[in-house]
């Protein structure tokens, strides 16, 4: 009897193991089954400035943007990530991926050797870019100077820093599905939804998450608290915004400049500085559809401590 039932806590032990590999394995991209693409640079251009990528990627204390370095802390409640190198340096960069590689990377975080990236790399919302985009954007960022130097590990404890568990939290909070859209709205309100919910990844600091890390999808854009510790980020819906007109918020996206004549401060100083330089239609858009969002409420930021 005694032996029965090892043999079957052992089968089911294995059969968890089982479960869990599948589960946690990295998905990617066929490469063998891509289109050919002919990159669009231009367009490249606006896919990195939408995407904020000098905000995490550019070398600190330094005033280029395009020197993709390295090196920006990301501090989170699982730890503190370093974002890496993703200039065209073959040795401490990007310099040495093809198409597929980039591919996997930004939208299904997936390393080229690969392992998962961490989701403080917002592939939950670059999953909805479309690939043509995504290669654009690689084109771009190989016109941009190499720079050397490797950035340091990221300082993640157990059990958070066992990269194949991320497999089971893709499984819980990625769906891996394109953005499709809406015939009932214009053409300018559906390519505002497009920048917003992937390269935008507006969702990403401006919605709470729950205890694993994954957005609540019920408070999608309603606020949350910083994940860097201090502060909060605001509800971006019409539950706060419902006063500003998407004139204002195409400005404010443009300059940084409130509607009450006051300028932002903060991280999103850093966003403000990608946005800028956005072509005005692509602003314009952006605003039309933030302007769309249903007032919705988020939690509850804590009150400002009165100075003494």
């Amino acid at each position: 009897m005694l032996q029965r039932t090892s043999l079957v806590a052992l089968l089911a032990a294995v059969a968890v193991a089982g479960v869990y590999w599948w589960l946690s394995a990295p998905v990617v991209a066929a490469a063998a089954n891509a289109p050919a693409h002919v990159p669009d640079l231009a367009n490249g251009e606006v896919m990195f400035n939408a995407g904020g990528c000098a905000s995490c990627h550019a070398v600190p204390n330094q005033p280029d943007r395009l020197r993709l370095g390295g090196g920006v802390a990301i501090k989170s409640p699982f730890g503190t990530f370093y974002a890496p190198n993703i200039s065209p340096d073959p040795n401490d960069g990007i310099g040495k991926w093809t198409d597929a590689d980039f591919v996997n990377a930004v939208m299904h975080g997936v390393s080229p050797a690969g392992q998962h990236y961490f989701p403080a790399f917002p592939y939950t919302s670059y999953q909805h870019a479309r690939r043509e985009d995504v290669l654009d954007l690689f084109a771009y960022l190989k016109t941009l100077p190499a720079v050397a130097g490797k950035v340091r590990d990221h300082d993640v404890g157990f059990p958070f820093d066992i990269r194949r568990n991320i497999g089971i939290w893709k499984f819980l909070f990625m769906d891996g599905k394109p953005l499709v859209a809406d015939g009932s709205k214009s053409p300018q309100w559906n390519r505002g939804a497009y920048l917003v919910n992937s390269f935008g990844h507006c969702a990403e600091c401006h919605s709470p998450r729950n205890a694993l890390g994954g957005i609540i999808t019920g408070q999608r854009f309603a606020g949350a608290p910083n994940p860097e510790g201090e502060g909060w980020v605001p509800n971006i819906t019409q539950k706060r915004l419902g006063e500003w007109s998407a004139k204002d918020l195409a400005n404010f996206l443009k300059t940084g400049e409130l509607p009450d004549g006051d300028s932002v401060g903060g991280a999103m100083t850093r966003v403000i500085k990608n946005t800028s330089q956005l072509p005005d239609q692509d602003l314009a858009a952006m605003a039309e559809y933030l302007k769309s969002l249903p007032p919705v409420d988020g939690p509850t930021p804590p009150k400002r401590k009165q100075a003494s």
